[in-house]
């Protein structure tokens, strides 16, 4: 398997992107720094925001990793319109996002940054999803049940609002649930895969 001679971080507490890059038989762990900030600046791109974000999450880890650490930092925003979704802090911003993409496409942007002692690599996964028109009974199902407060755009897609509500999908599932394992694989075998082989 590549990247063996690597300590391979995931500096993320979310089960989805466990899951996600488990998915790749890539040995890592866990580790995440407390209080990074998730703060941007007012005229950054919308589109730019989530790669921005995860740079900012790795300079934290930049100091702190050995020589053969390679760092994996990770941000998710949703873009409907002109407006950005994060994480909802109550059931009544979750309506309010819900609402939002109920009848319409949005986009799910996925920044990643790849960081060792050595080298930073930073990329953005994009994917379109269209959702049915929801009904209020279905947002509240969903809300009440399911609880999407830790989900940018108070949704996961691997849900029942996803089951339900999604008719379409242009560009990578997984990166809807939080992390582009492909690229990230292609992106590893890119940095990494050289320097195994020598």
């Amino acid at each position: 398997m590549p990247f063996k001679n690597y300590n391979i971080i995931l500096a993320s507490n979310s089960p989805r992107r466990k899951e996600l890059l488990a998915g790749l038989d890539i040995d890592f762990k866990v580790s995440v720094l407390p209080d990074i900030s998730e703060d941007y600046p007012d005229d950054i791109p919308a589109s730019d925001i989530a790669r921005y974000i995860s740079e900012q999450k790795a300079k934290a880890y930049k100091s702190l990793i050995g020589e053969n650490d390679l760092v994996i930092t990770a941000d998710t925003v949703v873009i409907v319109g002109d407006d950005i979704l994060g994480k909802p802090k109550c059931e009544e911003e979750a309506r309010e996002m819900l609402e939002k993409i109920s009848g319409r496409t949005h986009q799910v942007v996925t920044g990643v940054c790849l960081t060792t002692k050595a080298f930073q690599r930073s990329f953005r996964v994009s994917t379109n999803v269209t959702f049915k028109q929801l009904k209020d009974e279905e947002i509240s199902y969903y809300i009440e049940h399911y609880k999407p407060y830790d989900k940018a755009g108070a949704y996961g897609i691997q849900e029942w609002i996803g089951y339900v509500g999604v008719t379409s999908l242009e560009g990578s599932y997984f990166n809807v649930m939080g992390l582009p394992v492909q690229r990230i694989w292609e992106e590893l075998t890119a940095c990494l895969g050289s320097e195994e082989n020598n």
